[in-house]
């Protein structure tokens, strides 16, 4: 499927092609804290399926097993748009907030679920408000 997305101020833009079925939850507490919510869901796309335009900001983060991921995000509006390897991305794990299709995206799997917060594995019964 194709895609396109970027950030909230315009600064970057993208297309890539994408698997539909291939779009997950992270529960890590990684993604918590540098979405500023309780999981980041990411569409991954291969390195010869995606264009970028603009020139994001790189945060390297160093994870628990000790390997780094290049977080790339815009440094005028701060939208975060993707992860990836530091030395030789094969795989850009975009962030589907950012995708303009990402209502056709439905996640299919859910990971890092033992840091999952419990209340958002039953959000069904949460009251809804209409009004905004």
């Amino acid at each position: 499927m194709k895609i396109t997305g970027g950030c909230h101020c315009g600064a970057i833009t993208y297309g890539a092609e994408i698997d539909p079925d291939t779009v997950v939850v992270c529960h890590c507490t990684d993604c918590q804290t540098l979405s500023g919510s309780a999981f980041r869901v990411v569409a991954p796309a291969k390195r010869d399926g995606f264009k970028l335009t603009g020139e994001p900001k790189i945060y390297v983060k160093t994870g628990e097993s000790g390997k780094k991921r290049a977080q790339a995000f815009c440094a005028n509006c701060g939208t975060p748009i993707y992860s990836a390897d530091v030395t030789n991305p094969q795989m850009f794990n975009i962030r589907l907030g950012t995708v303009r299709q990402r209502a056709d995206l439905p996640p299919k799997t859910q990971i890092w679920c033992r840091s999952a917060l419990g209340w958002t594995m039953h959000l069904e019964p949460v009251a809804q408000t209409r009004k905004q």
